[in-house]
């Protein structure tokens, strides 16, 4: 199985103090104003994290007036992704300048592991938060609680696991080798979104999804899913407190993968666009709206760096990931 790195650096920056929550500067942005629609691209479905993230940022710019510019954001999920990621990374012109992409943890790594595209063939725009997994399952599932998943896989039972990509399989595959199961014991059925991997086990087809709390909590709400597991290092707070860690069943330990998730754009915006996009994404992470309406609300870790902190956060984070492979 292979080894998978683990992202201490941003969360180390976030126990010091140190990630900034300030703009780009007014000086740095003033030679740039879009002048058409923007294109936001999402490269896995409907209602997943990286669609609800995309969609929040747009409409707190929209409803906050930070650009009086519209934004066209789709969903674009050809190739596991790659396909729209490789668009996104050639775009050229005008525009490049009006050309924006949820970019993520759990986008880069399979983009490393099955293509030769880099970060460097992107614009960074900023990194933005922060965001963990839980295990769920439904009502009607035939494990309701985590110890009887554990007493299952010890009769030597097979347990179906559904998921999204990338950051997702990272923490699954953490906690497999930490309990010591094999992934022929406990498969993963790789999903375009979380919301596929959770229209998945609602209809039957898988035994336990991992996903997050924001593609997760409409279904949490309505009853149709519960979570079991939190695979993080200390439990969550709120409506979340009662779920245990995987450190709560002897003799396994805490394991966690935070996915983090940001902003990038074609390689050929210019630095000008690159350092007004940064900025407009400081303005959203200081409303109320992205507090309260996002961060607060689906759990997630505010975690905000422009472009230059956020180029150099994820250049590490590939060449660590790289190195581990």
């Amino acid at each position: 199985m292979k080894k998978v790195f683990i992202i201490f650096s941003l969360l180390a920056m976030l126990a010091g103090g140190q990630l900034f929550s300030g703009g780009a500067g007014d000086a740095s942005t003033a030679a740039f104003t879009p002048s058409r629609n923007v294109d936001w691209i999402v490269s896995s479905g409907p209602g997943g994290g990286s669609d609800i993230f995309a969609r929040v940022i747009t409409d707190i710019i929209t409803r906050e007036r930070f650009s009086d510019r519209t934004f066209l954001v789709s969903n674009r999920t050809d190739g596991g992704g790659e396909v729209s990621r490789a668009q996104v990374s050639t775009t050229t012109g005008s525009m490049a300048n009006h050309t924006l992409l949820v970019f993520n943890s759990g986008d880069l790594m399979p983009m490393l592991d099955n293509t030769t595209r880099r970060s460097g063939d992107f614009k960074i725009i900023a990194v933005m938060a922060l965001d963990k997994q839980f295990l769920y399952v439904t009502p009607s599932s035939k494990f309701q609680s985590f110890r009887e998943i554990v007493d299952a896989m010890n009769r030597g039972e097979r347990i179906i696991v559904g998921g999204s990509r990338g950051d997702d399989i990272a923490t699954f595959n953490l906690m497999l080798q930490e309990a010591g199961w094999s992934d022929a014991q406990m498969p993963y059925i790789t999903h375009n979104s979380s919301n596929d991997a959770i229209t998945s086990i609602l209809g039957g087809h898988v035994d336990v999804v991992v996903s997050k709390p924001a593609a997760s909590d409409p279904y949490v709400e309505a009853g149709q899913l519960r979570p079991i597991l939190v695979l993080s290092n200390e439990r969550f707070s709120g409506g979340l407190a009662r779920v245990p860690t995987l450190g709560e069943f002897p003799p396994f330990k805490n394991v966690e993968f935070p996915t983090w998730r940001g902003v990038a754009a074609p390689a050929a915006m210019s630095p000008a666009a690159q350092a007004y996009w940064s900025d407009i994404m400081a303005k959203v992470v200081r409303t109320e709206a992205w507090t309260r309406g996002y961060i607060e609300r689906f759990m997630l870790i505010d975690a905000f760096l422009p472009f230059e902190e956020a180029t150099a956060f994820v250049a590490n984070f590939e060449r660590d990931y790289m190195t581990s492979r």
